[in-house]
């Protein structure tokens, strides 16, 4: 077997990727991959908030990088602006703006079998969006709660930072958009589940997608919320960054496998989500839980831990050959309008 080298973040591709892959995942990834949730990255947009060593990356950088996760087999991307405002203070919005979605917009337009999202705050005049977005030839919204004023972000409404007048614009347009839920019960809050539901009812022609799964880091906020967002024909869900099985399982069992698409988030972190009390947790590789008692192991990329979490939960719902197909491809590329051949 020979080792790759492709650079990350976290660093290179390890042995311990390359063992976790050909165990776990080398016979249930499909040979057509779309990862509808990938940041692409410049330094000179945000401030970094990793530190020092994340490269940039672009359309000829996210390939490779995804190699940990899908080792040679085709894969086109929704990509996805990086959503941090500068953390220390007041930073120059538009100019922010303007620069990670022209950075989208460019590497978007490599591929045509990409799509890309565009950046929006609570401020936003919805004109100027529907302008943009038009300009740059994207396909959707990109919003995130950071942008919201409320303190803390975490407990921001859905309103905070995706304002009803750009969901709006978005019905008209027929885009996405990607929404991650904050609350500390995610999806299971029934303020999240109203606005969920009044959005996908009042403007069918726009379509949601849930980020992470509906943020079901803690499956059980999936088990409870999930039942009150059946029926909704423009409500989609990603797996990114879940590394919980009954969380991709409450979504194909009570929403359906046809809503849920394959998505990495990726940035290089290794570890993974772990479901605590009536929250999560991270484990990341520096988090010292990885040589307790007997153990001494070796974190692989989160991603890989989210791929076997879709695997567990597709054999718990027994789900075909032809709906995993689904999940890697087919429910994006009909979202999307993807060439099938």
């Amino acid at each position: 077997m020979t080792t790759m080298t492709v650079a990350t973040s976290a660093g290179h591709i390890r042995a311990e990727d390359i063992e976790f892959y050909e165990r776990e995942l080398a016979s249930f990834i499909p040979d057509r991959v779309f990862d509808a949730h990938v940041h692409l990255w410049h330094p000179d947009h945000f401030e970094n908030p990793f530190g020092q060593g994340l490269e940039v990356v672009g359309y000829d950088e996210y390939k490779p990088m995804l190699d940990v996760l899908y080792h040679g087999r085709p894969v086109s991307s929704l990509f996805i602006p990086w959503p941090y405002p500068t953390p220390d203070g007041p930073c120059d919005t538009n100019n922010i703006q303007e620069r990670t979605n022209g950075w989208i917009a460019e590497h978007t337009a490599r591929d045509p079998q990409c799509r890309g999202t565009f950046l929006v705050t609570p401020d936003d005049d919805p004109e100027w969006v529907r302008q943009e977005v038009r300009r740059l030839k994207l396909h959707g919204l990109k919003c995130y709660h950071t942008w919201s004023k409320v303190t803390p972000t975490w407990e921001a409404d859905i309103p905070d930072y995706l304002p009803e007048p750009l969901v709006k614009v978005a019905d008209e347009e027929g885009w996405v958009i990607m929404l991650h839920i904050v609350k500390s019960r995610a999806v299971a809050d029934p303020v999240n589940i109203h606005w969920i539901r009044h959005y996908c009812e009042t403007y069918p022609n726009m379509k949601l997608i849930l980020a992470h799964s509906a943020r079901g880091h803690q499956p059980s906020h999936n088990l409870e919320g999930l039942p009150q967002l059946t029926g909704l024909d423009n409500l989609y869900f990603d797996i990114s960054a879940v590394c919980e099985p009954v969380a991709h399982q409450a979504i194909i069992r009570i929403i359906g496998h046809d809503k849920l698409m394959n998505g990495s988030d990726f940035l290089g972190n290794r570890g993974r989500s772990l479901g605590a009390v009536d929250s999560f947790v991270w484990l990341y590789e520096n988090t010292p839980v990885w040589a307790e008692k007997h153990n001494m192991l070796k974190p692989v990329h989160s991603g890989l831990e989210t791929l076997r979490a879709l695997k567990f939960a597709c054999w718990s719902e027994r789900v075909s050959d032809s709906a995993v197909e689904d999940m890697f491809w087919n429910n994006a590329a009909k979202l999307f309008g993807l060439a099938q051949s």
